[in-house]
């Protein structure tokens, strides 16, 4: 059974994803928050969680800052992003720090469930409506954008940038490859040159429409 936090500031909401999942019986909601801080003071009573599904717009502490809790405090629990914004930099950006899915708040019960657990077996999801969208967005670049040069990035920087791409952190690759962390950072800031990318987000959103992910 697959033990789940749901974090939602509005409480009927909260009740009605509960209602939801409840008619699923691998799935069980251990507690439920209305804010990220609640949701880390719930992992303290609640050791054996394994997701947390949550909105990102919250008081207290948001998804974002959630996000960057668990992944620092606790992270094997995965963090499945529950919203309505519909805003491709903010979603590359939240799956390139390290969320595990993202979904819409019009997700019907049987995707919602089907997330959770494809999520749980170590993949990351996007609801069906985003994929198609982003789909559609490459598609529309692509057309007009040439793939680029790779002989202009070294093998190393490629292979970093594919677990940026993979939601890794500077710590977690370094690990993987066998590098310092330092080592990664410079990989990291040389890509962010040369895709002239401001952010982690916009870094992932050029690779893929040149191409080189």
């Amino acid at each position: 059974m697959i033990s789940i936090i749901i974090a939602e500031d509005h409480q009927i909401v909260r009740k009605g994803i509960r209602l939801l999942l409840s008619e699923d019986p691998e799935l069980q909601i251990v507690a439920e928050a209305s804010n990220g801080q609640e949701v880390l003071d719930a992992l303290g009573i609640h050791p054996e969680v394994e997701i947390v599904l949550a909105d990102l717009n919250m008081p207290v502490m948001d998804g974002h800052a959630l996000l960057r809790e668990l992944k620092s405090k606790y992270p094997p629990v995965k963090l499945i992003i529950l919203s309505m914004v519909d805003d491709h930099n903010t979603i590359a950006g939240l799956i390139g720090e390290g969320a595990s899915g993202y979904l819409f708040k019009n997700s019907d019960a049987m995707e919602l469930a089907f997330a959770i657990k494809f999520v749980w077996g170590g993949s990351r999801y996007i609801c069906a409506d985003l994929g198609i969208g982003l789909l559609e967005t490459l598609r529309k670049h692509n057309e007009t954008l040439s793939p680029q040069d790779r002989s202009e990035y070294t093998e190393r920087e490629l292979q970093v940038l594919q677990l940026i791409a993979e939601g890794m952190t500077n710590s977690e690759i370094a690990e993987k490859i066998f590098v310092s962390k330092r080592t990664v950072e410079g990989h990291r800031q040389s890509l962010l040159e040369k895709t002239g990318s401001r952010n982690t987000a916009v870094l992932i959103r050029n690779a893929a429409l040149r191409r080189l992910i």
